[in-house]
């Protein structure tokens, strides 16, 4: 049954997804032998006020592009269709009260564990999830002891054995955003399918050239 799965959760903006997300995911499922892989766009990051520069639906339309054909994953739109500002701990909440029986995995970067003393009722998140935390490339040693005032000693071990190596990814959404403002290819950054979306929506574009072809 679905609530009996070892689910994982890969949030973020997504803005647009591109191929380290996708590195990470199969990466994250493949070692921690995770049934599925739930791909939640936020709708208002708290620690990104800035917000997203596509739309809710052009993000959920991307990621649905960039996971097409993998039946392991699957868009999650609650937060999308929650709106407001996406606390992940409520997030998690609306989860297990769906699939009570479920394990979930918060999948997140080491930079995101360092702050964790900001996230949103973090005692709290730690109960509904086992954080897995990538450490990519040369990094140095994850310290999880950030942990310590926020969970015990069993469930921080069991957070360091779910910790999963990666390589260093140079990539993010914000140079994708940056080379299509500037005209330059975006080819194998991201998937053909969502490089083709971005193209017909006319995204990211600067606003000279969206007035000039629109």
């Amino acid at each position: 049954m679905a609530d009996s799965m070892r689910i994982g959760i890969l949030g973020g903006s997504f803005d647009p997804p591109h191929i380290g997300h996708l590195w990470i995911a199969e990466a994250v499922r493949e070692t921690l032998k995770l049934d599925e892989i739930r791909w939640i766009p936020a709708a208002i990051s708290p620690l990104k006020p800035g917000g997203p520069v596509a739309s809710n639906e052009q993000r959920r339309q991307m990621v649905a592009l960039a996971i097409s054909g993998c039946s392991e994953y699957l868009v999650d739109d609650r937060e999308l269709n929650r709106g407001d500002v996406s606390f992940t701990v409520d997030t998690l909440q609306s989860l297990t009260t769906e699939f009570p029986t479920a394990e979930f995995f918060l999948i997140m970067g080491s930079d995101s564990l360092a702050s964790i003393q900001q996230w949103h009722q973090p005692e709290r998140l730690l109960e509904l999830a086992t954080l897995v935390v990538l450490q990519r490339g040369a990094e140095d040693d994850i310290d999880f002891n950030v942990l310590s005032g926020f969970a015990g000693e069993t469930q921080i071990e069991r957070i360091r054995e779910s910790q999963v190596s990666m390589p260093l990814i140079e990539l993010s959404s914000s140079e994708i955003r940056a080379r299509v403002r500037n005209g330059q290819s975006i080819r194998f950054r991201t998937c053909r399918s969502v490089e083709a979306y971005i193209r017909a929506e006319k995204l990211y574009r600067a606003p000279l050239q969206n007035a000039s072809r629109s």
